[in-house]
């Protein structure tokens, strides 16, 4: 599978207003050209899982790259007015804005990546103003792609290499959700779409059935089955539950000798709806004592990574399964709660100065610093990711802290081995990264999910996965906060 060259579009003003307004601020008070670092990262792993797989980078670059406000972007820029009737953005800013191209570097984890809480996804040091243009932009390509790759691993998992296929558009929200969904799914596993567009846009395999208004659309069930595979004789899969699931498999499985007749094949049927692992059980016997023991039984109808799990252990015969709203939506957590917060900046002499965000929730506090994130593996497995500062080094890599918990200390000297998660994208601007193709990104997920110890994949009470800060990064976050709790009395 070949990527596919998008036409590049206008989106600077995908932002919200506070980061323009204070891009502003910045660049009036002088300070908008002083580097920083920002990060973004999540707190709580969706669906309660164990674990998270990052997406979304690839629209990340496409938006670096095409970065600039065009005409129309300033000219509507220019008519926002305050509640004194004046322009927000003097004529200087707005032509500043007109000649800015980004010059940041971002570091980033690379799509396919199994992510924890509180772990930078993403790394961008530049230009302070630049770096906060980024925020919203970021956060809205980065937080629904990750969210729905990860479902789509989950529901791939439990389908046990049985082949899913994403059927949600008419679900997803609006057009653009739908392609994201489309594509952030076949990275999590999902082998096809039913999402035409999203095949043309990404290359992804395209599939389909039937639905029912074909059936009804007849007289007959078996001649509404006959008409299409008349049709289209390689491309028969049979919705048989319109009128009685079992009485339409047999309908089906008789245009199926026609088809063997015509040296054609009857590649299945489709259950979409009543007792499907019972009804599957039944609709293989069938299809057996027929002689197509190779048609597929393909199931769909509100599945989730919970009911497939089910339905296996029930001996349901489902070999495909359609998912598509609990699929495209994140129907049970609709949202990654991804945030972007500031973590060093430089003072005018261009030393790097730590920042955080206080909360009275010690979960709320941001993590200081320049940030990398060392991935400890014992033998074939990972083990354990520690948070490090790149300007600090690691001191110790024998042991780090618990992020949450001071207390509770995990010893690393077992592992056999450790690399870097972050890997660069960017340098001033400039992309340094080769794309891999969706097909290699999807083999990516598969083979992260397998380094991963089988408690963490769980889908119920998963363990949680070892997570902590290099100790001299630690002591320094906990000087931070005194510092400025003390400057505050």
């Amino acid at each position: 599978m070949e990527k596919i060259q998008r036409p590049k579009k206008e989106l600077a003003l995908l932002s919200d207003f506070y980061q323009l307004t204070m891009a502003y601020a910045y660049w009036k008070a002088g300070i908008h050209q002083r580097k920083a670092a920002f990060h973004l990262f999540f707190r709580r792993p969706p669906f309660h899982g164990g674990f998270t797989i990052a997406s979304g980078l690839d629209p990340v670059i496409e938006f670096i790259e095409s970065f600039h406000y065009s005409a129309s972007d300033l000219e509507y820029l220019s008519s926002i007015k305050t509640q004194n009737d004046t322009p927000y953005f003097d004529d200087g800013f707005l032509s500043m804005l007109e000649h800015l191209r980004l010059s940041v570097d971002v570091h980033a984890v690379e799509e396919g990546t199994c992510v924890f809480p509180y772990e930078p996804l993403l790394r961008v040091e530049g230009p302070l103003m630049q770096g906060q243009l980024l925020e919203s932009p970021l956060l809205n390509l980065v937080n629904f792609s990750t969210l729905i790759t990860t479902k789509a691993s989950r529901i791939c998992l439990a389908a046990q290499g049985d082949p899913v296929v994403e059927f949600g558009l008419r679900r997803a929200q609006g057009k653009n959700g739908a392609l994201t969904a489309s594509r952030a799914c076949f990275v999590g596993g999902c082998t096809s779409t039913s999402n035409v567009l999203a095949g043309k846009t990404f290359g992804i395999p395209v599939q389909g059935t039937i639905a029912h208004s074909w059936i009804m659309a007849f007289d007959d069930e078996e001649e509404a089955f006959m008409t299409y595979a008349q049709v289209l004789p390689d491309a028969c899969v049979f919705l048989v539950d319109t009128y009685d699931t079992i009485e339409g498999v047999k309908k089906a499985v008789r245009v199926g000798q026609w088809l063997k007749s015509h040296g054609k094949k009857l590649i299945g049927v489709r259950l979409d709806s009543g007792d499907l692992a019972q009804l599957s059980i039944q609709t293989r016997k069938i299809l057996d004592e027929a002689g197509f023991q190779d048609a597929e039984i393909i199931a769909s109808n509100e599945l989730d990574e919970i009911v497939i799990s089910e339905l296996k252990h029930q001996g349901a015969k489902i070999t495909m399964w359609g998912v598509g709203t609990n699929l495209v939506t994140g129907k049970e957590f609709p949202a990654l709660d991804g945030v972007y917060k500031l973590s060093a900046i430089q003072d005018p002499k261009g030393h790097w100065k730590n920042t955080l965000k206080l909360s009275e929730q010690f979960v709320k506090i941001s993590n200081p610093g320049r940030l990398q994130i060392k991935r400890f593996m014992n033998k074939d497995l990972y083990f354990a990711d520690m948070l490090y500062d790149i300007e600090l080094g690691i001191h110790d890599y024998s042991e780090c802290i618990d992020l949450l918990d001071a207390t509770k200390v995990y010893n690393l000297k077992s592992c056999t081995s450790s690399f870097d998660v972050l890997v660069p994208v960017f340098k001033e601007g400039k992309c340094v990264y080769k794309s891999p193709t969706l097909r290699e990104i999807q083999k990516k997920t598969q083979s992260e999910l397998s380094k991963l110890p089988v408690g963490i994949k769980r889908f119920l009470n998963p363990h949680t996965y070892p997570v902590g800060m290099e100790k001299e990064l630690y002591k320094k976050k906990v000087e931070l906060i005194k510092k400025i709790r003390t400057k505050m009395k």
